[in-house]
């Protein structure tokens, strides 16, 4: 079922991405939840079992570690509670399926600060609240399934009557099509399990109504590898370092299979494992539950290492490294950073950098220690002047997994470290991230959800400030910060009071499009127009990689003369997609 939905899902990628409120290029929702479902399927492929409360378990690590924006967060929460109420089965039954489902749904919502009905949300809690109802009365999993469509595409067709902007622009919530993708996959195995088809299955009623809105065709658009920034990173933990100070020199990462070896199903305290670990370790990272074990640690002692490990299960998955041996080999090539082993490297996901892990003793770890996502080059430069040690290349289309934050996390050696997300839809798994290393290192994640937000808050840190007056400081400085990107139409649509034609030119102000024209220079001055409130603000114009140099000027001048007041920074950020983003600060 989790193969087929999969594949449902991966052949309609495009089409969930078209589904994007705003006509731009860069929707991203079905790519971040295929490449969600792909990780989860590696999972999967690489360790099945006939157990589905095992199976299900199999997925969610997957799925947990490979979430890609707030959409592919939201689907690992799905399956989290899913897995969780499926764990102690062989085999589920209606009632313990629509129970899972269900669980699925609680995980989700506790999972965002603030829920939007309209949304996948929606989707998945209708669909599940029926199964409950509609599981008391068969125990026919098809026929459960069947209902549980059909729910999910009548909640998925009536999300433009609960979120207006949906309605206003003709589209269902596009994440939600992408989850009903995916039970449609669980539907056509089962189907084809008990010989059914679907013709037959699905009754003809007036709750069963088809959910997908079409719209018009949209030329893919072409996913850009993420770019790695290498020599020029502040951050150089190697270069700082003698090889014989590499103390914990062994890196290791295995799996503990907790049901098979001499002690299994014998009791975990993760606590006292962990202190075990400590005494001659460090950089431990554990993941657990009932079933599978993750660990990662440096250590002097990789034998005494195993023997702990030995207690709880059976080892598998065993990746050790010898870090002095990499960094002599480092050093050799003049390099700074390199990658570090990753059990889950035949993922095929873009990797969004190449990092070393930290490995200074706890004594010499700096007190701060700052990650940025970032889409530019030139943007990378900014916020490496405005020291940030990892500049994680991203944005839409290019958005980091829950693991790719663990990872960059890991490659600082700082014991407080701040997140600069710089896009609304990267948060939740920075968030994800800084939950997964809780135990391990001090994380705050700041809710930037633009590049010049980013920006503002990495420039009002102090390092001689507390963590806490750090935190307030940069959320004061994002709160003054008025951002705005212009790039061009992908569809023909009616937003607000603005008649947008595909080819025309948007400008975006803070998550609402405010102009529309077919001169760039015009959407430009329409976006500026609006986002200058007193005329004597600081504005910072970026350009994108495929700005235009005479409408830059052209722009500067126009500033000059109808704000002679404020004060015009351009710097060249080197986006793509985006020609030009603004910020406004008073």
């Amino acid at each position: 079922m989790v193969l087929a939905g999969a594949e449902q899902l991966g052949q309609h990628a495009e089409h969930v991405n078209s589904l994007n409120v705003f006509p731009v290029p860069d929707g991203d929702t079905g790519t971040n939840m295929n490449l969600t479902m792909t990780a989860g399927v590696a999972e999967i492929k690489r360790k099945s079992s006939a157990s589905i409360g095992e199976a299900a378990a199999i997925l969610s690590k997957g799925l947990l570690m490979g979430a890609r924006g707030n959409s592919g967060v939201i689907l690992s929460q799905l399956f989290r509670g899913f897995s969780r109420s499926a764990a102690p089965y062989e085999e589920l039954n209606t009632i313990q399926f629509a129970a899972a489902l269900q669980n699925g749904v609680d995980a989700a919502y506790k999972a965002v600060v603030k829920p939007v009905e309209g949304t996948i949300l929606t989707v998945a809690k209708e669909a599940a609240k029926h199964a409950s109802y509609y599981a008391r009365r068969t125990n026919d999993i098809t026929e459960l399934m069947n209902e549980v469509l059909l729910k999910a595409k009548e909640a998925l067709a009536m999300t433009p009557e609960m979120l207006p902007v949906l309605k206003q622009v003709g589209v269902v919530d596009s994440g939600g099509q992408g989850l009903v993708y995916i039970y449609e996959g669980f539907m056509e195995v089962l189907l084809k399990t008990d010989g059914s088809s679907l013709v037959s299955m699905q009754k003809e009623s007036a709750s069963s109504v088809a959910a997908t809105v079409k719209t018009p065709a949209i030329e893919p658009v072409a996913t850009k590898a993420a770019q790695v920034i290498t020599p020029e990173m502040p951050l150089s933990a190697q270069a700082r370092l003698e090889t014989e100070d590499i103390e914990f020199l062994y890196d290791m990462e295995f799996f503990i299979n907790r049901e098979l070896g001499e002690n299994a199903g014998a009791a975990f305290d993760e606590e006292l494992f962990r202190k075990a670990l400590s005494k001659n370790g460090d950089s431990i990272i554990i993941i657990a539950d009932d079933e599978v074990i993750k660990v990662h640690v440096h250590s002097k002692t990789p034998g005494d290492v195993l023997n702990l490990a030995l207690k709880y299960g059976e080892i598998t998955q065993i990746h050790i490294l010898n870090m002095r041996e990499q960094h002599r080999d480092l050093l050799s090539a003049g390099m700074d950073i390199a990658a570090s082993p990753d059990l889950f490297a035949e993922i095929p996901q873009e990797k969004t950098s190449t990092l070393e892990e930290a490995v200074l003793p706890a004594d010499e770890m700096a007190p701060y220690g700052f990650i940025a996502v970032s889409s530019g080059d030139g943007i990378a430069e900014i916020f490496k002047s405005l020291g940030v040690d990892v500049v994680m290349s991203g944005g839409q289309t290019m958005n980091p997994s829950t693991e790719d934050f663990v990872k960059a996390v890991r490659s600082i050696a700082a014991d407080q470290i701040f997140i600069l997300p710089n896009n609304s839809n990267i948060v939740l798994a920075a968030e994800q991230a800084r939950e997964l290393l809780e135990n391990e290192r001090r994380i705050t994640v700041i809710p930037s959800k633009t590049i010049p937000q980013g920006m503002a808050a990495a420039f009002a840190f102090q390092e001689d400030e507390s963590a806490e007056t750090n935190r307030e400081q940069m959320l004061e400085a994002i709160s003054r910060v008025q951002s705005g990107q212009v790039t061009h139409a992908v569809r023909d649509t009616q937003y607000d009071e603005l008649d947008i034609k595909a080819g025309n030119y948007i400008g975006i102000y803070n998550s609402k499009i405010v102009a529309t024209d077919e001169s760039m220079l015009h959407a430009c001055e329409g976006l500026l127009g609006q986002m200058m409130e007193s005329g004597d603000e600081v504005v910072t114009v970026l350009e994108g990689e495929e700005a235009d140099a005479e409408i830059t000027a052209s722009l500067v001048s126009w500033l000059e003369e109808q704000y002679p007041d404020a004060e015009v920074e351009v710097h060249q950020g080197g986006q793509p997609v985006y020609y030009y983003l603004f910020s406004v600060e008073s």
